[in-house]
């Protein structure tokens, strides 16, 4: 808490000093996985503030927005996913190679037709001195049907038995097919065998939950920092809402031997211009840097460029009119030079993007070929061609033009790319009128969930390492649908391939519900994100995992 308070000290006189606002840059991300980007570290064993312990490692990092819960119920962006991760653990964890490694079970043993699934769990205790049991699994997975959360679909995914029936409503959450047999046995069933389901343990939907605690702090429950138990590596001292929030190392947790330094602070800090005075005032170690700040920075030792798995698109709102019509929404994204916006406006290695599954994301399981490479790219073409597509449509639709609004979250590359989109879209469209609305993360989230926009600037990254994290997504009535698109033709595609058990075979029906949702562009791709950064280099041990949760801080450490 002591060198939080000094940060936003340093902060506050950057503001001051800058006359603008916080904002480093970094966009939104996975499950709308929020970017978790920006560290810094301020002071280490060689560098303290009144009041430190000496020798201790103390990283801080930034962030672009507020936690906007840490009830893993609930719980469906990526800053979150980062926080949860960190201070909590479920059965399994990604390690420093991303590959899933037993966390809180010490075991797992699985039947020999692949369906049930044993667990067996280490002595752990949750942050008030409570063990972990397999009981707070059991609660945690049936609640989330309960509250009807984000990701109860991660359970279908994970094909545990009658997770799909229990979203239709046909059974209830008491029949979920987990039971803990006793304090240290979990036993899980599936309705077949799934190589996913490891994997998707790492996911923080797969979290325990002490059940007394949830049922004292009732709708106060992930709140506030009080308002949440730990089991993971560190602990979340404290949260000041908009401000930031301090992880401090968890003395209990069971690996405490492997986590290497004593306390993370991360601070809110909007806007890149005030993370590079921090930066240059050494009081920040991992800032984003915005495309104006990349030819500044690019030789210095400290610069580097991380292509993601994470695309950035917009959402039309299908109940609208317009939105309703395929010539429209092609005209629309054909209308957009997605390379002027990746190599002008955003300048920090982000690509075009012209389909759903980004680049070198997967690979299929026969010809191992990328799925780009077998799916190709959609909806390419002139300005002229855009159009010819426009007119046809607008004819269609009998309109000589319509104004739409354009919401999008109030971090700086977001705005500036909206500027682009209008410019873009209001040059090459006659009769087009674009209105930018710009609105917090958290807000931009409510709004998708309610589909309270015309036109939005979505993000999203991969929740597993599988076509299936993006393409599931547009299922009808799914929970990060959030268009109200609908095709039964695509959601037989989805279902067909989620119960396919040849691999070749399901690659291809992934690829035909990609080809169905594009075809006529029900979305409009922008581009695959990347992010120019600066990282200290005493910095080690940070992991990024491709897929959410996105980092992990257990390994990190301060040289």
């Amino acid at each position: 808490m002591k060198k939080f308070i000094f940060f936003l000290f340093v902060a506050a006189f950057m503001i001051f000093a800058a006359g603008c606002g916080f904002d480093n840059g970094s966009e939104d991300a996975t499950s709308d996985n929020e970017d978790t980007t920006s560290e810094n570290d301020t002071n280490n064993e060689n560098s303290e503030s009144e009041g430190d312990t000496s020798g201790e490692k103390v990283i801080n990092l930034t962030q672009t927005a507020d936690i906007p819960t840490l009830d893993s119920a609930h719980a469906h962006d990526g800053i979150a996913f980062t926080v949860l991760n960190n201070v909590n653990e479920g059965l399994y964890r990604g390690n420093e190679n991303h590959n899933p490694e037993l966390a809180m079970a010490e075991d797992h043993q699985i039947s020999e037709d692949g369906t049930v699934h044993t667990f067996t769990l280490r002595d752990a205790q949750w942050s008030n001195g409570d063990p972990v049991t397999a009981h707070d699994f059991e609660y945690s997975w049936k609640r989330i049907f309960e509250v009807v959360g984000h990701y109860n679909v991660m359970f279908e995914t994970a094909g545990i038995e009658n997770a799909s029936a229990i979203i239709d409503g046909e059974k209830s959450p008491d029949e979920l097919g987990v039971v803990a047999e006793d304090d240290k046995t979990l036993v899980v069933t599936l309705e077949g065998p799934n190589a996913l389901f490891t994997q998707l343990l790492t996911f923080p939907v797969f979290l325990p939950q002490n059940q007394a605690f949830v049922e004292e702090m009732g709708d106060g429950y992930g709140v506030e920092a009080e308002n949440i138990l730990f089991n993971g590596p560190f602990v979340l001292d404290s949260w000041q809402h908009d401000q930031g929030w301090t992880y401090k190392k968890n003395p209990n947790y069971w690996d405490a031997d492997a986590v290497n330094v004593d306390e993370i602070n991360v601070n809110v800090v909007k806007e890149t211009s005030t993370g590079v005075n921090l930066w240059e005032t050494e009081a920040v170690d991992r800032i984003l840097l915005s495309s104006a700040y990349v030819d500044e920075f690019q030789s210095d030792e400290s610069f580097n460029t991380e292509v993601r798995p994470s695309i950035v698109f917009m959402r039309f709102n299908h109940n609208l009119e317009q939105f309703q019509n395929a010539n429209i929404r092609q005209a629309i994204d054909m209308a957009i030079d997605k390379k002027g916006l990746t190599d002008t406006i955003l300048n920090n290695g982000s690509v075009p993007l012209y389909s759903l599954v980004p680049y070198e994301f997967s690979y299929s399981p026969d010809e191992e070929k990328d799925f780009r490479e077998l799916n190709g790219e959609f909806n390419q073409g002139s300005v002229e061609e855009a159009q010819e597509l426009w007119e046809e449509g607008l004819s269609e639709i009998g309109s000589d033009g319509f104004e739409v609004a354009l919401t999008v979250a109030d971090d700086e590359n977001h705005v500036k790319s909206a500027e682009y989109l209008k410019n873009q879209l209001e040059t090459n469209l006659p009769g087009l009128t674009l209105e930018i609305k710009t609105v917090p993360f958290e807000a931009r989230l409510e709004q998708e969930k309610a589909v309270e926009y015309d036109m939005v600037v979505s993000t999203w990254g991969p929740d597993y390492s599988d076509p299936m994290t993006y393409i599931d997504m547009w299922v009808t009535d799914g929970p990060a649908n959030r268009m109200d698109y609908s095709d039964e033709t695509f959601d037989q595609l989805v279902a067909d391939a989620k119960v396919e058990t040849d691999a070749a075979t399901r690659y291809q029906l992934m690829l035909d519900a990609e080809k169905q949702l594009l075809d006529e562009m029900h979305i409009a791709p922008l581009y695959q994100r990347a992010d120019s950064l600066l990282t200290r280099t005493n910095i080690k041990g940070l992991v990024r995992h491709p897929a959410a949760p996105e980092y992990e801080y257990k390994w990190i450490d301060v040289e």
